[in-house]
């Protein structure tokens, strides 16, 4: 009986880290979508509007970024990448919170890269082996189209389309995380 629950247990360690290095490839619809997003080169409709929203961010966000010209930097490409992918920017905010606390270089146990956590097979899939995930512009653009993929592919569920995001669907630990700093910290009431 130890014999077996030792091989049981050897089995399982040795299963889940090539489990987690183990990636499917990408729908061809996804692809698709992240090749034109990609290669596409403002989101406030009135300065007001610009304003107010960054202000408003720019002040929750100096925990993590006390430099003001970055966090602005920052806010104004979350805001323009949201926008083009149809998201709301305080939902991308919660996830990058989630995904990587607003650190640029992050690099997660199984390689991804970025504020977002982008896996870097991405580049090839996209024949853009030159892309630097660390790049926030680029990190950003990679992560919204999927996310916003992923929210279409769900009919809207928040929760599933972040599970998708994080690879772990059909649990909700992760969804959850996301959504209680978005709740808590990041939602801008309409």
């Amino acid at each position: 009986m130890r014999t077996l629950a030792a091989a049981l247990l050897l089995a399982l360690g040795l299963a889940l880290p090539a489990q987690a290095n183990l990636r499917q490839a990408p729908e061809p619809e996804l692809r698709d979508l992240m090749m034109r997003t990609v290669s596409q080169a403002d989101s406030f409709e009135d300065r007001f509007d610009a304003e107010v929203w960054l202000l408003d961010m720019s002040t929750r966000l100096a925990r993590y970024l006390p430099d003001p010209g970055e966090r602005l930097t920052l806010l104004r490409l979350v805001h323009s990448e949201a926008s083009k992918a149809g998201l709301k920017p305080d939902l991308v905010m919660a996830l990058i919170h989630a995904e990587s606390g607003f650190n640029r270089f992050a690099i997660s146990s199984v390689g991804a890269q970025g504020m977002m956590q982008v896996m870097p097979f991405w580049k090839a899939e996209l024949g853009r082996p030159d892309d630097n995930l660390t790049d926030n512009a680029t990190n950003l653009r990679y992560g919204c189209t999927i996310l916003s993929y992923y929210l279409k592919k769900e009919n809207g569920d928040i929760s599933r389309a972040l599970a998708r995001y994080n690879g772990s669907l059909g649990q909700t630990r992760y969804p959850a995380k996301v959504i209680g700093f978005w709740q808590d910290f990041w939602y801008v009431k309409p």
